[in-house]
């Protein structure tokens, strides 16, 4: 135990005091909500998810055995966006992540992911790991042409990822059948929420293995992959998704991964129920941050 009681741990992710943008690790909020289609308030998501990792600062990972609070990890604060201008916004996030090492982001909405993956493409398209109940491969968002359901439409078209060596995880919402098949057709695995259901967290694990293989990876986690009994405070919740524990039990197989960058996006507290969403983000940020320090300690052996 640490000798601060857990309602006093300083208000970063986990606490951490070290605010220097060269960290090797950096934590960042984006407090973007502009492109969602149902509710908003995911502009409050980074705030309530660095208060919930309070919970996590006491000692190492149950399996893994890292401390994620040991990592050279520094909360740099939030990015700064454009008040009411989502295209501009982008553009800013793009160029606020271009010098980080590697990058966590707390969401906001899913569409600050594009820009993220823009800066990583310039570096290698990376695979992408990406969990969530909707596919946010449609051309456009209702119109919007940079809304958060367009995310990966855009990232694909672009060559930001490389989506044959890209997994969808955890899907289940309505979709049309011109964005399954357009979204299929560019070689993306998708692995609905129904197959992890009837499957077993190893299988699935071991499937998205199969797809990102030894390239580069990015982990982009929708906080709606969740059940909205484990995750009610976000804005386009679906029923049929995957409980906390399952969603843990598949991050945990992912050991070894050569990791590049995640974020955490959806999050939205005013829907939320004692904090239970803001904790399940946190906690999948940190077991995020417990991969990277496994394969760091793999490494250095």
């Amino acid at each position: 135990m640490t000798g601060v009681a857990t309602y006093a741990v300083p208000p970063t992710f986990l606490g951490t005091a070290r605010r220097d943008a060269a960290a090797p690790i950096c934590i960042a909020g984006i407090p973007l909500d502009l492109g969602t289609t149902n509710r908003s308030g995911a502009r409050f998501g980074p705030g309530a998810m660095r208060q919930a990792s309070r919970m996590l600062v006491d000692g190492a990972h149950p399996q893994h055995g890292v401390d994620a609070t040991k990592l050279p990890l520094a909360d740099i604060g939030d990015f700064a966006i454009a008040l009411g201008d989502l295209a501009s916004s982008i553009t800013l996030i793009e160029e606020q992540a271009r010098p980080l090492q590697h990058l966590i982001a707390l969401g906001g909405d899913h569409s600050i992911t594009l820009p993220l993956l823009r800066v990583l493409a310039k570096r290698q398209p990376p695979a992408l790991i990406h969990l969530d109940a909707h596919v946010d491969t449609w051309p456009d968002s209702f119109g919007q042409r940079y809304g958060h359901a367009s995310v990966f439409y855009h990232a694909i078209e672009e060559r930001a990822v490389d989506p044959r060596r890209m997994v969808q995880v955890g899907i289940r919402s309505p979709l049309a059948a011109d964005v399954r098949d357009w979204t299929a057709a560019r070689g993306v695995t998708m692995i609905t929420a129904q197959d992890i259901h009837e499957s077993r967290p190893a299988a699935v694990a071991e499937r998205i293995r199969e797809v990102v293989a030894d390239a580069p990876v990015y982990l982009s986690l929708d906080i709606d992959v969740l059940d909205p009994a484990f995750a009610p405070g976000t804005g386009t919740p679906e029923a049929g998704g995957l409980a906390s524990w399952q969603l843990q039990a598949i991050l945990r197989r992912l050991q070894g991964l050569a990791f590049v960058g995640m974020d955490l996006v959806e999050v939205a507290p005013a829907y939320d129920t004692a904090e239970i969403t803001a904790l399940a983000g946190a906690t999948m940020v940190w077991e995020y941050l417990c991969l990277l320090g496994l394969r760091a300690n793999a490494e250095n052996r």
